[in-house]
């Protein structure tokens, strides 16, 4: 599962390595190559295996584009707490407060304040409504938390 922001990012990264990196690269790899010896060719070696890297990036965007399901905001999701939802909430013993979305895995790179769908703290909010306090156990300690409000990207 995806949201639609997900997807669009992985699209966008796709369209980026197969117009731009992926071309600027191969040319590289063919002006190192036209040079001679490619035995002690640090250009050669280094944009061959960066080729081969966006090759393989590239695979994993392709399936990942035609397998994950996105999930678009439906009305009904108005209220609970449900994949893609963002959710504030305070923890009740410390007072302090974070805001943060649940969404897929590949979401979670480079995004700080997205957690994933399968962690401990999502399942316990998932379904949940504003004011309802759930507690998150980890192997380190149990936290009590109140969800302050949770809002959606309606697109």
């Amino acid at each position: 599962m995806i949201t639609p922001e997900g997807m669009q990012k992985l699209r966008e990264e796709h369209d980026h390595l197969w117009r731009v990196e992926r071309p600027e690269t191969t040319q590289k790899v063919s002006w190192a190559a036209s040079l001679g010896d490619r035995s002690e060719n640090a250009d050669y070696h280094y944009n061959k295996k960066r080729l081969r890297e966006i090759d393989k990036r590239l695979l994993y965007l392709r399936k990942c584009i035609d397998d994950f399901k996105v999930i678009e905001y439906h009305p009904n999701q108005e209220g609970k707490v449900m994949f893609g939802a963002w959710v504030e909430i305070e923890n009740l013993e410390k007072g302090f407060k974070k805001n943060l979305r649940i969404v897929g895995y590949e979401e979670l790179i480079g995004n700080k304040d997205h957690i994933s769908m399968d962690s401990p703290m999502a399942q316990a909010l998932m379904d949940k409504k504003v004011g309802d306090e759930v507690v998150v156990k980890t192997p380190a300690a149990q936290f009590t938390w109140r969800i302050n409000s949770i809002e959606y990207v309606k697109g």
